[in-house]
């Protein structure tokens, strides 16, 4: 094996330690996902793969995956990586079967929004957006191929998502009352569920998947 000069080694060492904490759970912050495999995780997992470290669903293939414990308020953490015209969600208290949009109190957006084939979307599928019910804000996606941070809470009914430091939504669910698919999600007011990931055919990356119960 070839030696490596101090400034490899030390290069070396930075990236290793920084993808060591990058797998350490901010404080109070539980970590669901291990990095290596499934364990903990149910749903359609043949649809996705864990590569590199991180969470994949396979191109073509979807459904949707999710920590099997069932909880109420929370907050959850996850980095994420978008191919070209991705598509992607994060499951909010989904019951275990059906889509997050409908049988679980919503789905929250992950979308390469800014891809011409989206370009005449509801507001409310904009990225970050609670499906079909609150729009987010735009502008605070890095481009595509980077990794983006996204947190969301789910307390009570009040929704709020930050993505990057910024927060893009701020909302209750029961204050809406103009439903895009003109009716309310049969699990809008699910007081518990699980948190999980919503494939929707592209290879949209997850990794460092945090969650801090509330209550």
């Amino acid at each position: 094996m070839a030696r490596l000069g101090m400034a490899s080694w030390v290069m070396a060492a930075w990236l290793t330690a920084g993808m060591a904490a990058a797998q350490t759970p901010p404080a109070g912050f539980e970590n669901l996902f291990n990095g290596k495999d499934f364990t903990g995780w149910a749903g359609d997992l043949a649809n996705y793969e864990v590569k590199d470290g991180s969470i994949v669903c396979r191109k073509g293939k979807g459904g949707v995956i999710f920590f099997d414990r069932q909880v109420a308020d929370f907050v959850a953490r996850v980095d994420y990586k978008l191919p070209p015209a991705g598509n992607n969600g994060l499951a909010i208290r989904y019951p275990g079967k059906g889509t997050a949009s409908v049988d679980g109190m919503c789905e929250i957006q992950i979308l390469d929004d800014a891809h011409p084939r989206y370009a005449k979307l509801d507001p409310r599928q904009f990225n970050g957006s609670s499906y079909g019910l609150i729009a987010a804000k735009k502008g605070f996606q890095k481009p595509v191929g980077q990794w983006n941070t996204m947190e969301v809470s789910a307390i009570g009914t009040k929704l709020k998502v930050v993505l990057n430091g910024s927060e893009i939504l701020e909302g209750d669910v029961k204050e809406v009352k103009d439903f895009m698919r003109r009716e309310a999600p049969k699990g809008l007011f699910n007081p518990k569920g699980y948190f999980g990931f919503c494939g929707h055919t592209d290879p949209v990356e997850f990794r460092n998947v945090y969650l801090r119960q509330v209550k």
